[in-house]
């Protein structure tokens, strides 16, 4: 049985699938990927513009085109002392000529005045002192605005008559009116290859399904940080936007048929955006300084990408300074009410019969010529390069020319090249002269995208590569005999190799969850060769329900029939961990065994956790690749073992110690003659024991929590069934470690 809960997020609605009431997905409410300390300059002074940066960026031209396959957004960076800088310093008073008043000036705004008390009558006078006018201006914002204002002394004199006294002088405590400096600095920035002014918007490869050439802009609730606009609101709002530089339309007019066009689609792998939400397209009028909405469309459920298509049609737009925006209208608390925006084209000379958007071109980068996974650690693959290459490598194209209705051939080469440090390794892998599978003669059809499957087993990475690590750069090309625009024809990515073995691409899409008291997820792996296990990486990602303080056991499980079965290591119970958001990119948090304790593993494992709440932790779920196959759950610590009908790789990193263990800082242990394993644990009586070195087991002595002797045995298995359930210490007679089990569950 299949139940949906319909949960509100702001005025965001999106569904939560719970299969069996135990398993689900939800969409994220921060993208790791973006998340980053700002490294521009600092402000000298809090509050104030002081030291920070205005930029002017170069004007473009026509035709305008985007297809998003790489990021065109300018960047802005500057130094203080470059030659190009120029700053204005603006003070905080001045007099009423324009001119700084000098930087001892103090003031008040409080009206204060002169004492004078006669002892004789017990009498006072009071004479205010004159007010002066300066200007007082705001150094928050530039350009600053000033306000002419009265000011006063900041001091009272109080004088005594009939006293030999001198008169007092009374100063009022932090007077408010003080002189004060802020420096503006400006710098213009150019690049005739960057199109975009903003970052609002997130330029990704992997959250549309099936775009019409490499990348697209997402638009969603999170702003340029990855955080969202609004945390925990209940609003919805303006959001993302995109603007374009400005564009020289000055030599047009309204009679050269200038059109905006470009495709969109909604949700893709991400949120579906509700019928209130939108995104919509606006143009810049220079001359009234307003922005006029020229295109929209509402949200709804996922589709094929849309055509929109927009004349430029008022005289006011044809000056030097055009300029045209995207913005996004939903819920302004999370990754949620997503739009993907793609091939945007400016040009003239067109008409509103003018849609088609002809090109071919990859759609996806290639995450990994390996034949399960992603990364693996260097020294594995190494030791065992044999047999590890895919024999079903996917590559997705697109042909979108529409070619008379005719297919396309694809009679010519696609090419996967890897470069190490930049230099192409040997040889390169020709994709059997076409990318289309099915043999030669096949053709792509008129507007279709395709899904082939490649055999590059005849390649391998050079395992003689010296290192503890490796990165070799993947680029994948696939042509036809056709004028397309070229950028799209290559993709490009990395095959990393590391510590760690990974299925996923290192974005997450999604937030996958378990529920249940004392539920449990797994997932599944087969390294290449028998290794320790010390740890697991894991990407936790804050989404509906803040779970961090919430409790697991990190665990790892032998192999019983493709299903976990006995428990190879377990947090203790009194040392559970709890989900962290690791607040950088990349998103992964390390966790380590207790004691960086190393775990032996040969063949098949599976590594995940035993949760302590039934509140489900929300991990990284990465829709771009389907290993669903290798993830089990089960809803309480007796109940049986399912697969997840969930598709996507959970984003759960087992760490193998390898010789990268010095350089990140891993400690070897130090092991005793005879370091035990002891398993399932906690049992419902029966352990198994069995030693790091493989050696003959020694006399076992166990102990209850009050210490008192309960068992003594020579055998790899010890039975507490007749003792009670609780906690019991395990040592070997000649060990110096003691090893806590539980027994009961």
């Amino acid at each position: 049985m299949i139940l949906k809960y319909i949960l509100s997020l702001a005025s965001s609605v999106f569904v939560l699938t719970i299969v069996a009431q135990s398993e689900g997905t939800k969409p994220l409410t921060f993208n790791s990927d973006l998340i980053r300390v700002e490294s521009n300059q600092l402000k000298v002074n809090a509050g104030t513009f002081d030291s920070t940066f205005i930029f002017t960026t170069d004007t473009v031209a026509i035709p305008f085109f985007d297809d998003f396959s790489r990021n065109k957004i300018q960047q802005y960076q500057a130094n203080f002392g470059d030659p190009n800088v120029t700053f204005d310093k603006e003070y905080r008073l001045l007099d009423m000529s324009n001119l700084p008043l000098s930087n001892d000036v103090l003031r008040t705004l409080q009206p204060t005045f002169r004492r004078t008390y006669n002892i004789d009558t017990d009498e006072f006078e009071d004479v205010f002192f004159p007010s002066e006018q300066i200007q007082i201006g705001n150094l928050e914002n530039y350009p600053v605005i000033y306000v002419p204002t009265e000011t006063y002394p900041p001091y009272f004199i109080y004088d005594t008559i009939g006293v030999p006294d001198v008169s007092d002088t009374v100063f009022i405590v932090g007077p408010t009116i003080f002189q004060d400096s802020a420096t503006q600095f400006f710098a213009h920035v150019q690049n005739p290859n960057a199109l975009w002014i903003d970052d609002n918007a997130y330029h990704n490869y992997r959250f549309a399904v099936d775009p019409w050439s490499l990348g697209v802009m997402t638009f969603d609730g999170l702003d340029r940080k990855g955080y969202p606009y609004q945390i925990g609101t209940a609003l919805s709002g303006e959001a993302d936007f995109l603007t374009s530089k400005a564009i020289d339309l000055s030599s047009f007019a309204p009679v050269d048929s200038v059109y905006l066009t470009f495709l969109v689609q909604r949700k893709g792998f991400g949120d579906t955006p509700e019928s209130s939400d939108s995104l919509v397209l606006e143009f810049y009028d220079s001359g009234s300084q307003d922005w006029i909405r020229r295109w929209g469309v509402s949200g709804g459920s996922l589709g094929e990408f849309m055509l929109g298509h927009a004349p430029v049609s008022s005289s006011n737009f044809f000056t030097d300074a055009f300029q045209f925006r995207f913005k996004n209208y939903g819920a302004l608390s999370g990754m949620l009410d997503q739009f993907h925006l793609d091939y945007v084209h400016l040009r003239n000379s067109s008409g509103y019969q003018d849609t088609l958007i002809e090109d071919f071109a990859m759609v996806y980068p290639v995450p990994t010529l390996l034949e399960d996974y992603t990364s693996v650690p260097w020294d594995h693959y190494q030791n065992n390069p044999a047999g590890k290459m895919s024999t079903n490598t996917e590559i997705v194209v697109r042909n979108s020319y529409l070619n008379g209705g005719s297919p396309v051939s694809s009679a010519q080469n696609g090419l996967i090249q890897v470069k190490y440090n930049g230099i192409v390794e040997s040889p390169s892998v020709v994709l059997n002269g076409q990318i289309l599978a099915g043999g030669p003669g096949q053709d792509y059809a008129p507007r279709t995208t395709v899904h082939s499957f490649h055999d590059v087993s005849t390649y391998s990475f050079d395992p003689s590569k010296p290192g503890t690590k490796q990165i070799f750069d993947l680029e994948v090309s696939a042509s036809v005999p056709l004028g397309s625009f070229q950028p799209n024809d290559t993709a490009y990515s990395q095959q990393k190799f590391w510590n760690y073995y990974a299925y996923d691409d290192g974005t997450a899409e999604q937030a996958y969850f378990v529920t249940g008291n004392q539920c449990q997820l797994a997932v599944e792996y087969t390294p290449y060769e028998a290794d320790s296990i010390i740890g697991m990486m894991v990407h936790f990602v804050p989404t509906v329900d803040d779970v961090s303080n919430k409790l697991f056991r990190m665990t790892i499980w032998a192999d019983n029939g493709g299903f976990p079965g006995a428990i190879l290591y377990q947090d203790d119970a009194f040392e559970p961990r709890s989900p962290e958001y690791s607040g950088s990119p990349n998103g992964f948090v390390t966790y380590y065994t207790n004691d960086t304790v190393k775990i032996p593993v040969s063949g098949t494992f599976f590594i995940g956790w035993r949760q302590i709440d039934p509140e489900g932790l929300n991990v990284g779920l990465d829709k771009n690749i389907d290993q669903s196959s290798h993830t089990f759950y089960n809803i309480g610590a007796s109940s049986a073992w399912n697969q997840t009908s969930i598709s996507g790789s959970v984003m759960v990193r087992p760490i193998f110690s390898t010789s990268l263990d010095p350089e990140l800082g891993i400690k070897e242990v130090e092991e005793e003659a005879q370091t035990l394993l002891i398993y399932p644990n906690p049992s419902n009586g029966e352990f198994n024991v069995r030693t790091s070195n493989g050696a003959e087991i020694e006399e076992l002595l166990v102990y209850s929590i009050r210490g008192e002797l309960v068992l003594r045995s020579h055998e790899n298995r010890f039975d507490l069934s007749n003792h009670p359930d609780g906690i019991y210490f395990v040592k070997s007679a000649t060990g110096a470690f003691t090893y806590k089990v539980v027994k009961g569950q």
